[in-house]
């Protein structure tokens, strides 16, 4: 089956999406159930579902769940898609344990109250043997953007807390390092297999240099995306870890 242009993968999803497309392939591409946790609108639902698999999305917002149904409709998945309204915190008690083949919780662990129970309930979702496809904030990353765009207490704080926030005003709680996530997915039981960096670069190139060549973009995203120090300035990171098979 042809991938959808969301599948493909443009800079600032491609790794993410190689990671999952590496993982349909491992299973043989067999339909997968799949959970989407503060999965929003569906930019990762609907090109899954658009290929064959069955999603759940969990998120807070009926708006953005609103738009998802409308989404899924209009790509013709509106019987793979389901989306049900909850917040991160209590995820444990939206989904069924251990019939996930494939949990997503992408940009949810900076913003839950307790992202250690989050990644439990992510954990007891997954079939044994199931994979997890995180995304979280990098630290790093938020550290150089506010220096140099001259925001150095901004900075000063954000490198000082051991959560990696800001401050009050910041949008996120927390922000983490390539150690701290995987501490946190072990903490869980999970076996994390893969760490990538996520926009290495594509936030820093100057738009007319992005759009002259996306495709170069992509493939220097996609050859950064996994050797420190270029992983580690991400601007997020992406783990992928599975559940135990016993």
């Amino acid at each position: 089956m042809e991938l959808t242009r969301a599948q493909r993968g443009g800079p600032r999803t491609a790794v993410v999406w190689a990671a999952l497309r590496r993982e349909i392939e491992r299973q043989g591409g067999r339909p997968l159930t799949v959970l989407d946790v503060g999965g929003g609108t569906g930019g990762f639902a609907v090109p899954l579902a658009e290929d064959g698999h069955r999603v759940t999305v969990v998120d807070a917002s009926p708006d953005a769940l609103a738009a998802l149904t409308r989404r899924a409709a209009e790509a013709g998945v509106a019987d793979r898609v389901r989306a049900v309204q909850g917040d991160g915190d209590a995820l444990a008690g939206l989904v069924e344990p251990g019939a996930a083949d494939l949990v997503l919780c992408h940009a949810v662990l900076e913003v839950v109250d307790d992202p250690a129970g989050v990644v439990g309930a992510v954990t007891a979702a997954l079939r044994p043997g199931g994979a997890a496809s995180v995304l979280v904030a990098g630290k790093a990353a938020a550290v150089l953007s506010r220096a140099v765009n001259g925001h150095l207490a901004g900075a000063a704080a954000l490198l000082a807390d051991r959560h990696g926030c800001a401050g009050p005003k910041d949008t996120l709680r927390r922000r983490y390092d390539a150690e701290t996530a995987a501490a946190l997915l072990r903490a869980a039981g999970l076996e994390v297999s893969e760490i990538h960096g996520v926009r290495v670069l594509a936030d820093l190139l100057p738009a007319a240099v992005a759009d002259a060549d996306p495709q170069a973009v992509v493939e220097l995203e996609m050859a950064a995306a996994a050797y420190p120090p270029y992983r580690d300035i991400a601007a997020q990171l992406h783990l992928f870890a599975r559940r135990p098979s016993s």
